[in-house]
């Protein structure tokens, strides 16, 4: 189930809310429980087992810690065996295919992949399920995975409490409007609204608002300027020119950020007409001026727990020079490991590795000295490579497409090109424009000049916003959140 969907807003949203508005505050958290587990379940049940058994490995690792809180051999292997757990969790469903297929490719070999025939057997011995030629990958399992490891490892480390009630605690993990995508929120985030939390009209008005602001990223734009990417990409076999390249990738560089930007948005607004204070996962990314700065404006939360549970860890930056660079290194080549089980994704987290080091190092002071515009184009051009990386199948596609972006087929513009600009042109200006903070700053002035004018246009424009979206949904047929994969 997605977020934007109809079946979603007019059915499980409004059911789900109402039911949660209409109990009393200790049955809260079991609604979020049921509905979490429902809204998982509604494409794939089979892997609602894949989440239950890292939420209850979790879950007694917490309590053992608790338990034991004084003997720190015993803290110590319940959190490895935490560890353990979920990360194999995910290395076998997320990785084993891509790790045997590796060998295989290197090697000469046909291994098969191990697991696959364990998981045939259970799933199919407990849900009936029908065999797979490979694993699928469950949806979100990177996202909640992580989002159950951050309580093991602050218990271990005592910055929290523990959650006896085991209701709330899979209701932390399963929580519907970020288990899937994000943003990755930590137990600490929202331990003490899970016991108790403010609901107010207030709060549900402005995750309306933030909600609807989403699904307009989502719906209005990024589905839109999406199929710029499509139809360039399918080209990718002809003579392509050099514009057309570049139109497409520009296509989904604006379509990945109001994908995921929007996913976080509707979540966050979900979030606060619950209760519950998201951490913001985007700020402005397309207008930083270095690597470094784009990487403190994007999926901030992944970020932020790389940086605590990785790179702190490490030595972060409280050690020799060389020490951090090894530091950095182990933690961008994960982030690539992290997005997906492709060479592709690996590398795409070193390219960004190798900057942020460069720039840490040397780099960062010679672009102090540019001017402003040259440091943007700097990095976006980089951002722009990035993605060629992440949305192509493989690494010859990916070196292929950037050909032509180069000029390998010698054709700069052609009839193609200008079909694209005129069919896209509109969306593409609107897209720009709106990826930058310049509708704030417009915002800001009138508001400064009429804040009830502003008062009064709002609510208009959002309800506008919602029924073009609910036009557009009534006959779409496909608009998953590009961020599934993940």
């Amino acid at each position: 189930m997605v977020f934007s969907s109809l079946v979603f807003v007019f059915m499980f949203l409004v059911l789900t809310l109402g039911i949660y508005y209409a109990v009393p505050f200790k049955f809260k958290n079991f609604v979020i429980f049921v509905s979490g587990f429902i809204f998982y379940a509604w494409g794939e049940p089979k892997y609602v087992a894949v989440m239950l058994i890292s939420t209850l490995i979790d879950y007694f690792a917490g309590l053992t810690m608790h338990k034991y809180n004084n003997n720190i051999v015993i803290k110590r292997i319940a959190l490895i065996v935490s560890l353990v757990m979920n990360l194999s969790l995910l290395g076998i469903f997320k990785y084993s295919d891509f790790i045997f297929g590796s060998i295989n490719d290197i090697f000469g070999l046909t291994l098969e992949n191990p697991f696959l025939d364990i998981t045939n057997n259970v799933f199919g011995a407990v849900f009936g399920a029908k065999p797979e030629n490979h694993l699928p990958l469950p949806i979100g399992i990177s996202f909640f995975t992580f989002q159950s490891m951050s309580y093991t490892i602050d218990m271990y480390l005592g910055k929290i409490k523990v959650q006896k009630n085991v209701i709330s605690f899979t209701a932390f993990v399963n929580l519907f409007p970020q288990i899937v995508a994000g943003p990755i929120v930590r137990y600490d985030d929202i331990a003490a609204e899970l016991d108790n939390r403010v609901i107010n009209l207030d709060l549900i008005y402005e995750g309306i608002v933030r909600f609807i602001t989403g699904a307009g990223k989502k719906v209005l734009i990024a589905n839109g300027i999406g199929q710029l990417w499509n139809e360039a990409f399918a080209l990718m076999g002809s003579e392509m020119s050099v514009l057309t390249a570049w139109l497409g990738i520009i296509g989904y560089t604006l379509q990945i950020y109001f994908d995921f930007s929007g996913y976080s948005d509707m979540a966050i607004g979900l979030g606060k007409m619950m209760g519950f204070n998201f951490p913001e996962n985007f700020d402005y990314p397309y207008l930083s001026k270095s690597i470094s700065e784009f990487w403190r404006r994007w999926h901030m939360t992944l970020g932020a727990w790389f940086r605590s549970y990785v790179y702190i860890p490490l030595g972060g930056n409280r050690c020799s020079k060389w020490r951090n660079v090894f530091n950095l290194a182990v933690v961008w080549l994960l982030t690539g490991i992290w997005h997906g089980a492709s060479w592709n994704f690996i590398l795409w987290g070193c390219l960004y590795g190798v900057f942020i080091i460069a720039e840490k190092l040397f780099l960062g002071k010679l672009l102090e000295k540019l001017p402003t515009a040259v440091r943007w184009l700097y990095t976006m051009l980089l951002v722009v490579l990035g993605w060629v990386l992440f949305v192509t199948p493989d690494l010859p596609t990916a070196f292929g497409y950037m050909g032509i972006m180069f000029g390998s087929t010698g054709v700069l513009a052609d009839s193609t090109a200008l079909y694209l600009l005129i069919n896209y042109g509109v969306m593409l200006i609107l897209g720009i424009f709106a990826c930058t903070d310049a509708w704030k700053i417009i915002v800001e002035k009138v508001t400064a000049k009429s804040p009830v004018a502003v008062n009064v246009i709002t609510p208009i424009a959002k309800i506008a916003v919602f029924i073009l979206c609910i036009a557009y949904l009534a006959d779409a047929t496909y608009n998953p959140f590009l961020y599934f994969n993940f």
